[in-house]
């Protein structure tokens, strides 16, 4: 490989999320940190040198995107996911979280009904309730190590309370699910008849695995709203950068017009050259990254295989966020997460953080060096085959 993905890169004491502020959220301190979806990697190294180029002109004042910015995003989705947008029809935000909110404030009212698809991506819930929507759940289907949709209940619920919007998670997170083109076609043609409009946050569309394809849901319904950022995929999240996609003409209007109620205006300074440059210089780095992690999963499935076979992956297929189901244990969620904090001395995520249906999991984030991730999971196995 001709990028480093091995060095252990010292994060703590940098005002890092992920290593610094476990008292702030509850937890002891000294935990080896695999919860937040932050990589471990430094970001390649042709963006950290065009972010070079911006700081060493010692000015850091408002700036704005021009035809590069946009032709960057545009071709990187049009060459990898055959999705083709134009300039006019992007929008750029300061982060996924922020455009879901938006959507929500500019396409529902108050009391109207938003749906989405649990266990799911926690700050889907706060985007519907803190913003005085009514919440409606479409719980996937667990069986055999394996999610599916629940297709008749996602019906029922848009007839049943009337639901305006979806949110969907593509590829979802926890679950790891790529959705085939099927079951987005069906998603969307329930949809379609019953006038919803769907949101589809497509964060994680850079990492698929075992051959499974994604597919940009904006391929199949031009009226969809299409949610991606570089920040998972080359370890930017801290720039706050993403670009909604939005060919709908009243659609587009009406998010501009709520994002601009909402008082923002220009993106990030180095965001902006940060995004434009991974999208342009960072398919190499991308695919020996995509080697890496596969070989992380590859570990991860051995390892729990013949040494701690109770705690089952849930086999990804797409994200570097791995489920992994202890129900065999028989622990309560308040057990589970004890264990995991005082006995493993993890920092995982809670699977009840992403939904009821979560209880008995725990997500881990395997975008980390391979001697983080043997440690952690050492951990798992001497706390768990006591």
């Amino acid at each position: 490989m001709s990028y480093d993905f091995d060095s252990i890169i010292d994060r703590r004491g940098t005002n890092s999320l992920k290593y610094d502020f476990a008292l702030e959220r509850g937890k002891p301190e000294g935990l080896l940190p695999m919860w937040v979806a932050d990589m471990d990697f430094s970001a390649p190294p042709e963006v950290l040198a065009d972010i070079q180029k911006v700081v060493s002109r010692g000015i850091l004042g408002y700036s704005e995107a021009k035809d590069d910015y946009y032709a960057a995003v545009a071709d990187w989705f049009g060459s990898r996911f055959g999705y083709h947008v134009t300039r006019h029809e992007i929008i750029k935000t300061p982060g996924i979280v922020f455009a879901l909110t938006q959507a929500v404030r500019a396409l529902t009212e108050p009391n109207e009904a938003v749906m989405i698809q649990t266990p799911v991506y926690y700050p889907f819930f706060e985007v519907v309730r803190t913003n005085g929507r009514k919440l409606v759940t479409n719980p996937l289907l667990y069986a055999d190590g394996r999610y599916c949709i629940d297709f008749e209940d996602f019906e029922r619920n848009i007839a049943d309370y009337g639901v305006k919007l979806f949110i969907l998670c593509s590829p979802h997170n926890p679950v790891g699910r790529v959705w085939t083109q099927e079951e987005l076609e069906r998603l969307n043609g329930i949809c379609v008849k019953r006038g919803v409009i769907i949101v589809s946050d497509e964060i994680h569309c850079d990492f698929v695995w075992s051959k499974h394809p994604h597919t940009c849901f904006g391929r199949l319904n031009e009226n969809a709203i299409i949610a991606t950022a570089p920040s998972k995929t080359f370890s930017l999240s801290g720039l706050q950068t993403s670009n909604l996609f939005v060919r709908n003409t009243d659609l587009l209007n009406r998010l501009k017009t709520e994002i601009g109620r909402s008082g923002y205006s220009q993106l990030n300074t180095l965001g902006l050259v940060a995004c434009r440059s991974a999208y342009t210089k960072g398919r190499a780095w991308l695919e020996e990254l995509h080697a890496y992690l596969a070989e992380n999963i590859r570990i991860t499935r051995e390892f729990l295989a013949t040494r701690i076979p109770k705690i089952r992956l849930v086999e990804p297929e797409g994200t570097y966020l791995l489920w992994l189901d202890f129900s065999q244990y028989g622990l309560t969620q308040d057990e589970l997460d004890r264990r995991i904090t005082e006995g493993a001395k993890l920092w995982l995520s809670s699977g009840t953080i992403f939904g009821a249906d979560g209880k008995g999991f725990q997500r881990i984030n395997i975008a980390c060096p391979k001697a983080t991730l043997v440690d952690a999971l050492g951990r798992l196995e001497k706390e768990f085959t006591q």
